[in-house]
């Protein structure tokens, strides 16, 4: 099969479209799928220009989300049957090959049948942000009807799930955002607030907009210095949620003076700990999120797709920053 594989190391040139053995069936419960299309996220630049967690497995595959058909099952194998549309996250992390492929081998516990109204493209773009976003609120941060809460870069992958989520569960939601045109996209998804970070002191903002409290969670998807900022936007015991780490420089007095609680928010953990369990979590809110979007209650923003044979483009555009949505590889029958 083809496969864009990481050859080394470095920028997005050490992605090479190479031909690699397919993978096959091993396990009772294994699905083994023609992926349509893979989608492209942040952890996958930091992963090809620092090394993978796995280097000693090299040249890796990477992509962790997938969509496509399932054309063999194990058999033991009870929830999905050959020509079934599925979505996942899992793998391409460096050790199991990831879906920058034509083909991928995933248990079935850890697939969900895909939101029937979204391309094969869209659904690949969807699971890791799903996941992030519905843990980092729902989980870590437990957003309830009726709060406030501030979400950075809420026209990203990850934010512009967030901002609907949140939206969903009946929370009051602001976000931060760079352009008019971001500013609409929010508006659009349910933000009572946008806030033009460049121009605007996004705390200042904030405590306006709350009366001086600060919103009940902020849920950071920047990091940096801006997860040490948002401190002081937060009420005095609420909540702040990262999906960075923490820079070891992190000045926590005010978030002790406020009494902050912190949350962490890592959806790799998971397929790094080998946590079949948690993993079946994940799939379940995949499933949920698939209801939703079919319902027309939440939608994923897919602003560019390429072919298998570009991920490196796909690469340097997201690296550039600023973009909209999300990005996603089709493979061609």
């Amino acid at each position: 099969m083809k496969a864009v594989v990481m050859t080394a190391p470095g920028g997005p040139e050490v992605l090479q479209l190479q031909e690699v053995p397919e993978p096959q069936i091993r396990h009772d419960r294994d699905l083994r799928i023609r992926l349509k299309a893979a989608g492209v996220n942040p952890i996958d630049t930091k992963l090809r220009s620092r090394g993978t967690f796995y280097p000693e497995q090299m040249p890796a595959i990477l992509g962790c989300d997938g969509a496509g058909i399932v054309e063999a099952v194990g058999p033991g194998v009870e929830q999905f049957q050959v020509g079934d549309a599925v979505y996942f996250c899992n793998a391409g992390l460096g050790g199991h090959p990831g879906n920058y492929a034509e083909v991928a081998v995933v248990d079935e516990r850890f697939v969900a049948p895909m939101p029937k109204s979204l391309s094969f493209a869209e659904a690949a773009a969807a699971p890791l942000v799903l996941i992030t976003a519905w843990e980092a609120l729902y989980d870590r941060g437990r957003l309830q009807a009726g709060q406030s809460v501030l979400i950075h870069a809420g026209a990203g992958g990850v934010g512009h799930v967030a901002v609907q989520l949140a939206q969903l569960q009946g929370a009051k939601v602001a976000t931060t955002i760079s352009t008019p045109t971001k500013a609409e996209f929010v508006r659009h998804l349910g933000a009572a607030l946008p806030i033009f970070y460049r121009q605007t002191d996004f705390v200042q903002a904030i405590l306006d907009w709350t009366d001086g409290e600060g919103v009940d969670l902020a849920f950071d998807t920047i990091g940096g210095p801006v997860f040490e900022q948002t401190f002081p936007a937060v009420r005095v015991y609420g909540d702040i949620v990262t999906i960075l780490a923490p820079d070891p420089k992190t000045n926590w007095k005010v978030a002790r003076d406020r009494n902050l609680r912190i949350g962490l928010e890592l959806m790799l953990t998971p397929m790094l700990q080998n946590l079949a369990h948690a993993q079946q979590d994940q799939a379940k809110i995949l499933k949920q999120c698939a209801r939703l979007i079919d319902q027309g209650q939440l939608q994923i923003k897919l602003s560019h797709t390429f072919p298998l044979a570009e991920a490196a483009a796909a690469h340097r555009l997201l690296e550039q920053g600023s973009t909209l949505g999300k990005i996603a590889l089709t493979i061609a029958d």
